[in-house]
């Protein structure tokens, strides 16, 4: 076969076994990228993943998947695994540097009100559960991929075409899960300006537990914040945040430096620092993207994830999102269904759930992250008070976001405007 050009040969996945028309390529072996792949091989299509790593070796430490995202895993076979293998989020709350709360709650209040509680479990976990939804030759690890065409979703003839170190390929889908500094976003929108510092860092790390027990948290100081979140193997997964200038790093190392920033906070968090080691702790400034993307799709290309609309980890839901997109994309390019409209669909049921969330998870970062002395104590004293007249402040934060469902019908009804039964994506708005 051919390229674009009638020049060069080219290797077409489309030779592969499997029904005509229906293969697909997906960039990148993370959460997202394997979502999407379980979904699309459970629809029929032949799929391959090209991950640029020598092994799915996953960056991060844990992953706290909310309801939302656990109905997504429904949907490709692994929710029950996930939650045999993860710690279920008890109770706990906000509370203040000095060990005071500001706001509790319980896992069977947030079971009453979403249906399912908060867990938390090893990123390599959810990899390892997802990986072994795909025939055994889908992953091909050690393959940088680029996307130099994106086809024409309206025409047969015109498939999308990845370059890799062994040629190039081509495929009636391709889906873009190359994370955050996605190549394939700038590719399709040049114009953009993608995402930008959201003025903070972050630090996370993985601990043994102390010997004393603490009840889950999420501590908010003047211009930082640290949680403790218990695993299910006896590890605690630790994450903190501090407003700073973008770019920096501890002058020596970076256990020392949250030392210096929450050394003095309430337990556990002291314990947790001693326990930890300096090398395996893990800093990135926060990027997000400030200004959505104008679709997730460009011809036959699909953007998904971080790569479509990276987010603060504020309300901890980068990683459900893409789950959510991985499931939704499948989910429009059912049997029978042409690129085209499947495509369109996505972008339509996607773009403003995924931008309201973008939006509603910047407003928290700045909230939590608050440097003025007389802001700090007026939103302490204001959650404290709204928590006392309404104990389930923390969950109500959650609303139009921790309660969408996966959708029931075809592609047709949302790409006639009418919404898929059960699913309420679009509400995410509703709380901003």
């Amino acid at each position: 076969m051919e390229n674009g050009n009638g020049t060069a040969p080219v290797h077409d996945p489309a030779s592969a076994p499997g029904e005509p028309g229906r293969r697909a390529l997906v960039v990148g072996a993370g959460i997202g990228g394997l979502t999407v792949a379980a979904g699309l091989a459970d629809r029929g299509w032949h799929v391959t993943v090209l991950e640029r790593s020598a092994s799915l070796e996953p960056v991060g430490a844990a992953i706290s998947l909310a309801p939302n995202g656990q109905r997504a895993l429904d949907r490709v076979g692994v929710g029950d695994a996930v939650r045999a293998l993860a710690a279920w989020q008890g109770s706990g709350g906000l509370r203040a540097p000095d060990g005071r709360w500001l706001a509790r709650t319980t896992s069977e209040e947030a079971g009453e009100r979403y249906g399912d509680s908060l867990v938390l479990l090893h990123r390599a976990t959810l990899i390892d559960l997802l990986r072994a939804r795909l025939p055994e030759d889908a992953v091909r690890t050690g393959s940088a991929a680029e996307v130099v065409d994106p086809g024409a979703a309206d025409d047969p003839r015109r498939p999308a075409r990845v370059r890799t170190a062994t040629g190039e390929l081509a495929a009636d889908l391709v889906v873009a899960a190359d994370g955050i500094g996605s190549a394939t976003r700038r590719r399709l929108f040049p114009g953009h300006p993608g995402p930008v510092y959201a003025g903070f860092t972050t630090w996370r790390l993985m601990v043994p537990a102390p010997a004393e027990p603490f009840p889950p948290h999420e501590t908010w100081g003047r211009g930082t914040l640290w949680g403790s979140q218990p695993l299910h193997d006896g590890t605690v997964y630790a994450y903190a945040a501090a407003a700073v200038p973008e770019g920096g790093r501890a002058a020596d190392d970076e256990r020392a430096e949250l030392l210096r920033r929450f050394g003095d906070w309430h337990h556990p968090v002291p314990a947790l620092l001693a326990a930890a080691d300096p090398h395996a702790i893990l800093r990135h400034d926060v990027r997000h993207m400030r200004r959505p993307l104008p679709a997730h799709h460009r011809g036959r290309v699909a953007l998904l994830g971080d790569a479509a609309h990276a987010m603060a980890p504020s309300l901890g839901q980068g990683g459900n999102q893409a789950i959510e997109d991985g499931v939704v994309l499948a989910h429009h390019l059912a049997p029978g269904t042409p690129p085209g409209p499947g495509l369109a669909a996505y972008s339509a049921d996607r773009l403003p759930r995924t931008s309201a969330v973008v939006a509603r998870a910047a407003k928290a970062g700045a909230l939590t992250t608050l440097r003025s002395p007389l802001a700090v104590r007026a939103r302490d004293a204001l959650v404290a008070t709204a928590s006392r007249l309404g104990p389930d402040l923390v969950l109500r934060s959650f609303a139009g976001i921790t309660d969408w469902r996966p959708p029931q019908r075809a592609y047709a009804a949302s790409a006639r405007g009418v919404r898929p039964e059960g699913d309420r994506g679009r509400d995410a708005g509703s709380g901003t």
